[in-house]
């Protein structure tokens, strides 16, 4: 599995050069120890475009076999500087590594947290009362498929012309709006159908009534 993640900066690496390894160093200090020419001045394309400093410098990490590329990334040309300053490491092939793909693809983790934050927030992600493993894969799947559903919606805009007349910006908007359509739709069916839910309930031993 590829994979890119943060590493703590009092982290030990050996710095590979040529064939080499060089003597055990902590991150921070091999950060500060990098001149102003090592780090690449990058974009981060998100709603707001952030620039940040990438040097990326393949090593060598206790407990793991082979070598790491790993990435230094600050919000200033200069360690002195920086006030955020972070490290990551990747599997990812080294000819792969640029400093472009490390801000792109660790960028893209704002997405999935967002995702996590909607989707259980407003969908009951966690919210199951199951223990079987089928179970949860189905309360899973049913989630992930309403989750794709409203943002298809939202994104393509197809909820405010159908079933708003206001602009829908949010997942939250969204999700009402498709509420709202919901419960007009089974009213109406409730309507010439009130045997049938009667009937529903006392399967499960209530009185409609």
């Amino acid at each position: 599995m590829k994979y890119l993640g943060g590493l703590a900066k009092n982290r030990k690496v050996q710095v590979v050069n040529s064939t080499k390894l060089t003597q055990e160093i902590r991150l921070d200090v091999l950060a500060e120890s990098l001149s102003e020419e090592a780090f690449t001045k990058t974009t981060i394309n998100l709603e707001q475009a952030r620039t940040v400093w990438v040097a990326t410098i393949e090593v060598k990490i206790s407990r793991l076999i082979g070598h790491r590329k790993i990435a230094i990334v600050m919000n200033a040309p200069t360690f002195g500087d920086a006030d955020d300053i972070d490290y990551f490491i990747t599997n990812v092939e080294p000819s792969k590594v640029t400093s472009q793909w490390i801000v792109d693809t660790y960028s893209d983790r704002n997405w999935v947290e967002v995702f996590y934050r909607e989707a259980k927030g407003w969908l009951g992600l966690k919210e199951y009362q199951t223990r079987g493993i089928k179970a949860l894969k189905r309360h899973f799947i049913l989630v992930f498929c309403a989750y794709t559903f409203i943002l298809w919606h939202k994104l393509t805009g197809g909820l405010r012309r159908r079933w708003a007349n206001k602009p829908i910006t949010t997942f939250p908007e969204a999700l009402e709006a498709f509420r709202t359509a919901m419960s007009y739709r089974f009213v109406q069916w409730l309507n010439y159908n009130q045997d049938v839910f009667a009937a529903y309930k006392a399967s499960l031993g209530f009185v409609w009534a």
